[in-house]
């Protein structure tokens, strides 16, 4: 007599799904599909480019420029005893990190129709792939900064790193889940309202002037105190201004404003993750 129990299935696909459905199990049994998109990421990128991967440092280094020129020698904005490239070169490494989580998660649906309709995996895998992606991008530029710091640093200028620099992991992992909570609401969006699409540059770049990447937060309330919520309102303007104060101890930290914005990041990604869900079910009718 035959008493084994057949095994159970690896997977199981339904057309039923939860509407709030993360799950881990599944995403780390695909953990070698999600590091192989990555790598596809990084190289796929800048493959027939003449510089390659030196872009990743080209872009933050000529931005970092055109910002010392404009906001501090033409503008005069007073960035304190840090000199005003390293001051500019914080703000925009780590506003980069932000852009690029959102801006690359937020067509993970129409980007990848094609392979969504003809094979199953947890589709959350392209846009983590994307977060870990930048992540990569991400420490080979810190890598120039650090570089720069120590330059400056060596030549007498007055500056050092924070003790609450050990907490700065943190803040970047706190940057990358709010970038991807926004990108899956816009790219959820996205296959309905195809038009949303071209608003996402300008609507980034607006942004940046709003999160005190060129300045700190303390000249606005200063200087524009009418307009100074707009800037408060932003959870970005915290995550810079902290970033500055553990890299270079310039500026202050703001722990309610900290508060605030792990709260924020919370509720975007869980509502993105909802909607991310719920388009992943019908979005190949749409797209």
């Amino acid at each position: 007599m035959h008493t084994s129990k057949e095994s159970p299935w690896l997977y199981t696909i339904s057309s039923k799904r939860k509407l709030v459905d993360f799950n881990f199990k599944e995403i780390w049994q695909y953990k070698d599909l999600m590091f192989l998109f990555v790598r596809r990421n990084v190289i796929a990128v800048y493959k027939q480019t003449i510089l390659g991967p030196l872009w990743y440092l080209i872009q933050p280094l000529f931005t970092a420029l055109t910002f010392t020129i404009i906001f501090n020698k033409v503008a005069n904005i007073d960035t304190g005893t840090v000199p005003p490239f390293l001051f500019n070169l914080a703000g925009i490494s780590v506003w980069a990190y932000f852009k690029n989580c959102l801006t690359g998660t937020s067509n993970t649906f129409s980007a990848n129709a094609g392979m969504f309709s003809k094979v199953y995996f947890p589709r959350v895998i392209i846009p983590l792939s994307v977060i870990i992606t930048n992540l990569v991008k991400f420490g080979i530029q810190l890598l120039i900064f650090i570089g720069f710091y120590v330059y400056y640093y060596s030549t007498g200028s007055q500056i050092q790193i924070n003790k609450l620099i050990v907490l700065f992991p943190v803040l970047v992992m706190v940057m990358g889940l709010f970038g991807l909570g926004i990108g899956m609401l816009i790219s959820s969006m996205v296959t309905k309202y195809k038009d949303l699409k071209f608003l996402i540059g300008f609507g980034v770049q607006l942004l940046m002037y709003l999160s005190a990447v060129m300045y700190p937060l303390s000249l606005m309330r200063e200087k524009l105190p009418r307009f100074a919520w707009l800037v408060e309102y932003n959870p970005m303007a915290y995550v810079i201004e902290t970033a500055r104060y553990m890299l270079l101890s310039d500026g202050v930290i703001s722990w309610p404003g900290l508060i605030y914005t792990t709260i924020v990041t919370v509720l975007v990604l869980f509502f993105g993750l909802l909607v991310f869900n719920a388009t992943e079910k019908r979005f190949i009718d749409t797209i």
